[in-house]
């Protein structure tokens, strides 16, 4: 198994920078709010909550394809947006958030961890079938 590479560049250039920027504030916002101990439905309440308010795009448990995999948020048809609640986060989500977006097509993700005193994030970028990470115009 080949290692899952983090890295959102290509080229020298970010997937998506101001609306992964913007995401980050309101899941800041969110867990400010809230604090380190709630469930992930109640992030993702919240979260919902900030991006109607800021009239953001967005899929809530998005069903991809006949996967039977769900997304918790797809935000403006470009990233994939995972919630978790764990002390930490493991190999297997990253791998979780790799084959959605390998289902789904988007080229980049982002896992989300509320759990501790600071939300924690790690931007995952698709990687194809042959091994390449998408063009930023692709």
């Amino acid at each position: 198994m080949q290692p899952i590479p983090t890295n959102t560049k290509r080229g020298g250039e970010l997937f998506y920078p101001e609306l992964s920027f913007e995401m980050m504030g309101l899941c800041f916002s969110v867990h400010n709010e809230q604090g380190r101990f709630s469930r992930e439905k109640q992030y993702g309440d919240g979260l919902e909550e900030k991006l109607k308010e800021a009239r953001i795009p967005y899929s809530r448990e998005l069903r991809i394809g006949d996967t039977n995999n769900t997304i918790d948020f797809l935000i403006d048809n470009k990233i994939a947006l995972e919630l978790k609640t764990k002390p930490f986060l493991l190999r297997e989500d990253y791998e979780q958030i790799q084959r959605y977006l390998q289902a789904s097509g988007v080229k980049l993700g982002i896992l989300i961890n509320f759990r501790g005193t600071h939300v924690r994030s790690h931007r995952v970028v698709r990687i194809d079938r042959s091994g390449r990470k998408p063009d930023s115009d692709s």
